[in-house]
Formats: structure tokens, sequence, C-alpha cells
């Protein structure tokens, strides 16, 4: 389920941790925000991880910032989830949500058309928009050893980026641009108090609420 999880991960277990063979308790796994500073990233950043990928890479991380993809949703898309790509204006990328939200479609922007244009004519029989050196779908664990190698190479290994990030950086950065109402059908949310987390965490709607309401 999609819930405020997504930016606090719990800890894996309610009750007491289960002890290792000699008898120790093994550490509870530390909260999100115990181990990095946010759950976003700046669109600066993105950028820096995409110029040190490779174009497969560049149009993963595109994709699933500008859709607010979960990594399993990314690795699953294939071709036929994309139409009209031969027509700019009309391409759209159809959302296959899953962990219950709710699947929807997405026009594609004019980069992303001409970056998947790029990757269907390398490939034009392939079944999965991103396939890996094997001819096989990418595996979210790829992808994720992939993000990292892109964090240390770009100077953000401190981020600690993982690729759930990716999907909250696209609530983050358009909850001041659309109604919470419509941010909730762009990400898939089911319940609209999932996407109320963008808007408690975004300090920028309250700047110059003073002069505002003098």
């Amino acid at each position: 389920m999609d819930t405020t999880t997504e930016i606090h991960a719990l800890t894996l277990h309610a009750g007491p941790p289960a002890s290792t063979e000699n008898g120790t308790n093994p550490p509870r796994r530390q909260k999100n925000r115990a181990v990095r500073r946010r759950e976003h990233l700046t669109e600066a950043e993105i950028a820096r991880l995409r110029k040190r990928a490779s174009q497969r890479d560049a149009t993963m991380i595109l994709l699933a910032y500008r859709h607010g993809l979960r990594v399993s949703e990314l690795c699953a898309l294939e071709w036929r989830d994309i139409t009209d790509l031969e027509r700019q204006a009309r391409a759209s990328l159809h959302v296959r949500r899953l962990k219950g939200s709710i699947s929807g479609t997405h026009p594609l922007e004019p980069d992303e058309v001409a970056a998947l244009r790029r990757l269907h004519k390398e490939a034009p029989d392939a079944i999965y928009v991103f396939e890996s050196t094997r001819g096989d779908k990418l595996s979210p664990a790829g992808f994720r050893k992939m993000l990292s190698r892109l964090a240390a190479a770009a100077g953000l290994a401190d981020l600690r980026i993982h690729p759930h990030m990716l999907r909250h950086t696209a609530g983050q950065l358009l909850v001041d641009r659309m109604p919470l109402g419509m941010l909730a059908d762009y990400l898939g949310h089911a319940q609209i108090q999932n996407t109320r987390i963008y808007s408690r965490a975004n300090g920028e709607r309250f700047r110059g609420i003073w002069r505002r309401h003098k």
C-alpha cells in the first residue's frame, strides 16, 4: 500500500527482533530519515546523474522521475505501453501501477519521445523498453546498483540515493504546479492522504505568507 512509509520506512518487525545464532539480537533497521537528509532529489541532481549515464540508463532515470514510477513499474515497461511514438504531439505512456495504485496514461514530453525513439531504433524487436545486456528485462536490483554507481560518479554518494527517491522527486516538484487531487491522479494514489505528504514536506508554499495576508 502506498502510504507515508514511502517517506519514512518503518522497522522490519513490530515485535522484538529475532535472535542470531550466538544469542544476540541484530540491530534494528534504521529509519530513512536517520540515514539520509531527504527523500527526494532536485532537478539539478537528476541532471548530474543523467550526465554520467548511458543512453538507456539516462532514459530510465528521466521516465522514473517524470512519471513517478516505482522501480518495479519502470523495469516492467513494454513497448506496447507507449503509443504514437512517431507523432511527438500525441505520444503517450500507459503507466501500469502496482501496490494497489491506480494505473493511467501520461503524455510524453519531447525530450522523452526523442530518447525513446533512439532506444527503439537500437532494438526494434524488443519487448521491454529497458533491457539488460543479455537482452532480457532489466531487474530492479540491476537498476538499483546502476543508480548507486552513477551517484558515486556524480559526487552524490552522500545522498544515499535509491530508486524510490525518483518517485518522491516527482511528487515534490509537482506539488506546487497542480491541485493536490490532480497530483494524486498523476501518481496513482488511491487515497489523497498519501499525496499530502508532499504538500506537508514542501515549505515553499509558506513563502511570503505574512506579506500576502497583511
